[in-house]
């Protein structure tokens, strides 16, 4: 996370404290939790964890209409989201304008979202103290935030009106429709009645936990909407079935490095586990009708793997226009012209030369040239228009006749 994420999110911090200390009718010191606070908020954050990722039994519970795990959600997922999908956004072709959270609970991707530079953003949740804590939120921050009651699960639900240049859903698709597989479908159907909210050139957001299970059934969802004519603007560069999936034991997730606050911290050891690093899967996907985004030339990988160094050699996990492969060097062919390859992170794009096949994928060879073509969240650029035709020259007027 970059250093204006990191200070944004600062600035939210001491809100998230003060609007829960009012939603409890409590008080207490300014921007910091009391020992007795971390402790009773560090056990609903452990209660949620297990709710929502070992157990799951929480998943699609109305979790948010009980204040104490609402409040836990509010001091710890809060931000933790929120900075997920500041990631994400870097990703997005255009600055959104007019956005739309759907399943946005108390606001941490709506108001990410607004301090990316959107100027109108509307959130939308089924859970009413959810929406509540949203608004005070905003009050706190001196910002407008539309709110709107929106239940994907009732029957007839109906999306809020308008187009919108981006539409988020974060971390709710897989909490809707059950855990089998027979949830896909309802799953890819619901994303596309959003799509149709989605104005031209923009796009739906989906983020996600990085459970091999949600990250697989995400990957799944998005074959189906490939299928259907879909277009994926991030982050898969190839455009048929996810090769992710081929094997059972592969998923493909979203890793960035990012200075922890100290409120989520202190919950995070009270909890009893570490977050060291912003974990997500996620998909920007464009509407009906729009083109794959073009690359730049050259031979373009997205690094999907953790760095799987070996003795004498680097390697990792690629995934670009021609696939999922293995990309490996031999330590004796480091040079400048390929050093960065010894300090990639997950989610990089790069453009490499000199690939032989072997094994599952490339060797690069000594003469191998790598390029960083975008880091981790950021877009990737198109690639450059072709120039256009010189235009033939206006043929003469002849004079007027006398």
């Amino acid at each position: 996370m970059s250093n204006a994420y990191s200070k944004d999110l600062e600035r939210w911090l001491p809100r998230l404290i003060s609007v829960w200390r009012a939603s409890r009718g409590r008080e207490g010191p300014e921007g910091r939790l009391t020992p007795q606070e971390v402790k009773e908020v560090g056990a609903g954050v452990k209660q949620l964890s297990l709710g929502l990722t070992r157990e799951r039994q929480l998943a699609g519970a109305r979790y948010m209409d009980d204040p104490r795990l609402l409040g836990a959600y509010l001091l710890f997922y809060w931000p933790v989201s929120y900075a997920q999908a500041r990631q994400v956004l870097g990703e997005l072709p255009n600055r959104p304008r007019h956005v739309l959270d759907l399943g946005s609970g108390p606001g941490p991707v709506a108001f990410a979202a607004m301090d990316a530079g959107a100027s109108e953003v509307t959130a939308a949740d089924r859970s009413k103290p959810a929406l509540n804590l949203a608004r005070e939120l905003a009050t706190e921050a001196g910002e407008a935030l539309a709110t709107r009651e929106w239940d994907p699960l009732k029957k007839n639900a109906t999306l809020p009106e308008g187009q919108y240049d981006l539409i988020t859903m974060g971390h709710v698709v897989n909490e809707l429709y059950g855990a089998t597989d027979e949830a896909l479908k309802p799953r890819a159907a619901l994303l596309e009645s959003v799509l149709t909210k989605v104005k031209k050139g923009g796009s739906l957001l989906v983020m996600e936990p990085a459970l091999r299970e949600t990250s697989r059934n995400l990957l799944k969802v998005r074959d189906l909407l490939v299928e259907r004519g879909y277009a994926i603007r991030a982050p898969c560069m190839y455009r048929g079935a996810c090769p992710a999936l081929v094997k059972e034991t592969d998923w493909c997730h979203a890793e960035r490095a990012w200075p922890m606050p100290k409120v989520v911290e202190e919950l995070a050891r009270v909890a009893g586990f570490h977050k060291e690093s912003l974990k997500m899967s996620y998909l920007v996907v464009a509407p009906k009708g729009e083109a794959w985004p073009e690359p730049p030339p050259g031979r373009l990988f997205r690094i999907v793997s953790e760095s799987l160094e070996g003795k004498g050699r680097q390697r990792y996990i690629g995934c670009g226009p021609e696939g999922r492969v293995g990309l490996a060097m031999q330590e004796r062919h480091r040079s400048e012209k390929n050093e960065k390859f010894f300090h990639l992170q997950r989610g990089d794009v790069i453009e490499a030369t000199d690939l032989e096949t072997k094994g599952d994928g490339y060797a690069l060879g000594e003469n191998a040239e790598v390029r960083m073509v975008a880091q981790a969240g950021r877009g990737v650029p198109p690639a450059p228009k072709p120039p256009e035709p010189p235009r033939e020259p206006a043929a003469p007027v002849p004079p007027a006749k006398p």
